[in-house]
């Protein structure tokens, strides 16, 4: 599968790919074939970044699941404005990697709310507050969690279908940051983070933390 928010591009880099190698099959231009060539470069790389493929959620009470690919850059104790003391489970997400966020846990979503920012380098520690970034609140069962979306240096576009009320499902897809960002999971202190500093993680499959309410 692929992320719907690519069609603008792939459009924008597929059809003049087509009409170029189309016009140096017909003509001999060599330049036509070669922009062309280029162009159909540009429109795979676009698709293999906006793949979506299907994940297989885990199934367990008090469970926060990875809400995206990459790698594990920071586990630190901080306050959070929603979950109180709570430990944050930062994780950068590199052009590589697939950029579909999913949902950490089922709940209620509380709240919503994009904030505005730099754009400095999503691995970096203040990237967590100083970058754009898009702030989901989640009502568990027992428990609050809260998901950052962060745009990175490359990365100038978030993505987040969520609205406060709806009920949410632990994997769903709900976004995506367009070209390197990162995700930050805000855990009720307390919590056995099952991850180390470093570890790969896949969204909606590993297990980032089990909730102790």
């Amino acid at each position: 599968m692929i992320a719907r928010e690519s069609f603008p591009f792939l459009l924008a880099t597929g059809i003049p790919c087509g009409i170029l190698i189309a016009i140096g099959q017909t003509t001999g231009s060599g330049a036509a074939s070669g922009v062309g060539a280029l162009l159909f470069v540009l429109t795979v790389f676009i698709a293999f970044f906006f793949r979506d493929p299907n994940r297989r959620t885990p199934e367990g009470e008090n469970l926060c699941i990875a809400s995206g690919d990459g790698k594990v850059v920071a586990i630190e104790e901080i306050d959070d404005d929603w979950v109180g003391k709570a430990v944050q489970v930062s994780v950068f997400l590199s052009i590589f990697n697939v950029h579909v966020n999913r949902t950490p846990c089922s709940g209620r979503v509380s709240t919503v709310e994009y904030r505005p920012g730099k754009f400095r380098l999503a691995f970096l520690d203040k990237a967590s507050e100083d970058n754009e970034h898009t702030v989901v609140q989640i009502d568990g069962a027992d428990y609050k969690i809260t998901v950052k979306q962060i745009a990175g240096f490359v990365a100038r576009r978030i993505v987040c279908r969520l609205e406060a009320g709806q009920t949410v499902a632990a994997g769903e897809r709900f976004g995506l940051i367009r070209f390197g960002s990162r995700i930050d999971h805000i855990l009720p202190i307390g919590s056995e983070v099952t991850v180390s500093l470093g570890d790969r993680v896949k969204a909606g499959e590993t297990i980032i933390g089990v909730m102790n309410p």
